[in-house]
């Protein structure tokens, strides 16, 4: 294969929910999965990066199978090729990583085919792939995106907030922590929390001063937090030194909102709380994206 010949996407991390938008919020960060075509090689695909030594390597990849539903939805030739990955997003931590898989099989698949579809068809592919519109939507749009009655409406975050995600060793997956949710809620609890998704969301796009109080979730979070003690821990210890915080998508990663700047203040407050690292991150734009063999990990086409 020429370096011509290369097709590559990259797809960045999200994080769902952001305290009170449950499964209808999530936002893109600049952590990603960079995946490119080889020449077909005895593996469908060539792991590299964050859990690569445990992903599957032949056609039941998640990237594959999606790539495989693209092609069928369109119509499209499955091409003879081998996949490389280079992973920057931890698994099973609440940062999107499942979703980043389904959204780089579809958007290599339209940008290996030519075969077309919009943005909406490569986020109702992933979503049905993977389970998860809000994730899959901020993948493909990237910034801060609200998913409502089959529709998503894409906002732009401001640049006054920094996220600082919180990553820990412990891992969890989605499908138990999902596991854990009540079956109901109080009603004045549910109106409560809708009107702090509202001020979480006005924050994050800049068009109301940033309340770090408004990020408290009474829907999923405190049960999540109770089956998660240092997760749990380190939420109220963020919420303690007047940090925004709350579990990135199911945890046990735990996302923090400051004004730039403001970085040092998460540090802190993580300190007394072992096994988490912390790392300052920022919006992630552009969401999905093909990229030419130049900006690939290493430069082009593993050999």
């Amino acid at each position: 294969m020429r370096p011509d010949d290369v097709v590559g996407v990259a797809v960045p991390a999200t994080s769902a929910n952001l305290g009170p938008g449950f499964d209808a919020f999530a936002v893109a960060l600049d952590l990603h999965l960079t995946v490119w075509t080889t020449d077909r090689e005895d593996r469908r695909v060539v792991a590299g990066g964050a859990g690569a030594e445990e992903l599957p390597t032949g056609d039941d990849n998640l990237v594959w199978q999606a790539l495989l539903a693209y092609c069928e939805r369109f119509g499209a030739g499955v091409p003879d090729v081998s996949l490389a990955a280079d992973n920057g997003i931890p698994l099973e931590r609440g940062m999107g990583s499942s979703a980043a898989a389904a959204v780089a099989g579809v958007a290599l698949g339209r940008a290996l085919t030519g075969a077309g579809g919009r943005d909406r068809d490569l986020i109702e592919l992933a979503a049905r792939l993977e389970g998860h519109p809000d994730n899959a939507a901020a993948a493909v749009l990237g910034g801060l995106v609200v998913c409502h009655g089959g529709t998503v409406t894409r906002l732009d975050p401001t640049d006054r907030l920094r996220p600082v995600l919180c990553v820990p060793l412990a891992r969890q997956s989605t499908a138990a922590a999902r596991g854990l949710l009540p079956a109901s809620v109080p009603l004045a609890d549910a109106a409560a929390n809708g009107a702090r998704a509202a001020v979480v969301l006005a924050g994050l796009a800049g068009a109301v001063a940033w309340d770090p109080t408004a990020m408290r979730d009474v829907l999923h979070e405190p049960a999540r937090l109770g089956a998660m003690a240092r997760s749990g821990a380190l939420v109220a210890a963020l919420r303690d030194a007047g940090v925004g915080a709350c579990l990135s998508g199911a945890g046990p990663a735990v996302l923090a909102v400051v004004p730039s700047g403001g970085e040092d203040a998460v540090t802190r407050a993580a300190a007394g709380v072992p096994d988490f690292e912390v790392r300052p991150a920022r919006w992630d734009r552009a969401g999905a994206v093909a990229c030419p063999p130049t900006v690939l990990p290493g430069g082009g086409p593993r050999r």
